[in-house]
C-alpha cells in the first residue's frame, strides 16, 4: 500500500512526536477532567490535579511505547499502517498505560485496586477509540512517521 500525501504537511522525528503528543494529551486531559467531573464528587482541582498527573504517565508512556513500536514497525517487510497495525498499537498502547493508571487512580482517589480498575474501564473504552482514530487523523494530516514509510 503506497503511503498518501499528508493534507497539511509532512511531519517527522521529534517535531512530529512533539506535536503528536500535545495535541493528544491537551485533548484528553479535557475529557478526563469533564468525565470525572460528571462522574465522581471530585472538585475540579482534584478532577484537573488527576487528569494532569494521568497526562504525565501516558506521556511518559507514549514515548516509551512508540520508540518500541516504531523500532519493532521498521523491522516488518510490509510498509504502511493497516488496520490490524492500527489496532494492535491502540490495544498496546492502551493495555500498557492501564498498568500504570490504576494504582495511581486508586492512590489519588483513595480507592481500592479493584475500583480503580473498574472506573478506568469506561476511560479505556473511550480512549482505545480515542488513540486509533486520533493517530489515524494525525497520519492522514502529517503523513507516516519514516518508520511506517
Amino acid at each position: 500500500m503506497s503511503p498518501r500525501a499528508p493534507l497539511f504537511f509532512a511531519l517527522q522525528g521529534l517535531t512530529r512526536r512533539f506535536i503528536y503528543v500535545a495535541l493528544y494529551e491537551g485533548i484528553a486531559i479535557a475529557v478526563v477532567t469533564l468525565a470525572l467531573l460528571v462522574f465522581t464528587d471530585e472538585s475540579p482541582f482534584s478532577a484537573g490535579g488527576l487528569a494532569v498527573g494521568s497526562s504525565v504517565i501516558a506521556v511518559a508512556w507514549n514515548l516509551v511505547f512508540n520508540t518500541l513500536f516504531e523500532r519493532w514497525e521498521r523491522a516488518q517487510p510490509v510498509r504502511g499502517r493497516s488496520t490490524a497495525r492500527r489496532v494492535a498499537h491502540a490495544i498496546g498502547f492502551e493495555g500498557g498505560l492501564v498498568l500504570w493508571l490504576v494504582p495511581f487512580f486508586a492512590w489519588w482517589l483513595q480507592v481500592s485496586l479493584r475500583q480503580a480498575l473498574l472506573m478506568d474501564v469506561g476511560l479505556l473504552m473511550f480512549f482505545l477509540v480515542y488513540i486509533f482514530v486520533f493517530t489515524w487523523a494525525f497520519d492522514r494530516l502529517f503523513g507516516l512517521p519514516a518508520s511506517a514509510s
